[in-house]
């Protein structure tokens, strides 16, 4: 079902390594602006497959101000330190491997906690310490799944409905694994939104994205801010 909007700017290209190249020029762009803007870049990265090369190309980059710029996570898998399944053990090999000094500003989903409400407003309240009252991260780099899913707001969970914190946990499993994520008010209230979205296997979810369609948790993020960069195979 469509609420009316319209669905965010899209460029398209031709493969998924075109995407990964113009991807890291927009992060490129939008790191220095945020910097150049408020004197920091809050940037929340996805997981998934797609972003890894991206990421570590534009870790290797001497030419941005890494001393000004914060990592977190969009979404965790709650699986144990150092398993494939987490997001954490990919941005530590592509990135933090890459660019070591970023390691003191990266700040992981705590989801080994035995109380991981707790743990979830804690990380609430570190966005906050660097981003400011209300939290607005400057980057969020999202993708989109199959089935119309976004960080780890999945379809038919409880998460979707969370409108009073900016990090909350699935009420269910997904794919074996209950989440950490932030929330839809936290993404919408973003400086910048990059989506990432390559495969024909995510043709049907974008086109009802673009649509506004809000029966995908990906079509109820608000396209203000927002760019996705897709590939053919994606955009159909």
């Amino acid at each position: 079902m469509s609420d009316g909007r319209q669905g965010p700017e899209i460029e398209v290209f031709p493969t998924s390594e075109a995407v990964a190249t113009h991807g890291e020029e927009w992060l490129a762009d939008a790191i220095r602006a945020s910097v150049d803007a408020r004197g920091r870049c809050a940037m929340a990265v996805s997981g998934g497959h797609s972003p890894w090369p991206m990421l570590e190309s534009l870790a290797r980059r001497d030419d941005l101000p890494w001393e000004s710029v914060w990592l977190f996570q969009v979404d965790e898998r709650i699986a144990p330190e150092g398993d494939d399944d987490r997001n954490l053990t990919h941005l530590r090999e592509h990135v933090l491997a890459v660019r070591p000094e970023l390691a003191s500003r990266t700040h992981p989903m705590p989801v080994n906690d035995p109380d991981l409400e707790a743990a979830a407003a804690r990380y609430a309240e570190l966005l906050v310490e660097v981003c400011g009252t209300p939290a607005r991260l400057d980057i969020i780099h999202l993708g989109l799944g199959p089935d119309g899913h976004t960080a780890s707001l999945v379809p038919g969970d409880a998460v979707l409905d969370v409108t009073d914190r900016d990090v909350a946990l699935t009420a269910g499993t997904y794919q074996g694994r209950r989440r950490m994520t932030l929330t839809y008010p936290l993404i919408d209230r973003a400086h910048r939104i990059m989506w990432q979205v390559v495969g024909a296997g995510k043709a049907e979810a974008l086109k009802k994205m673009m649509a506004g369609d809000t029966s995908i948790p990906g079509g109820r993020v608000a396209p203000s801010h927002a760019t996705v960069l897709a590939d053919a195979a994606a955009a159909g």
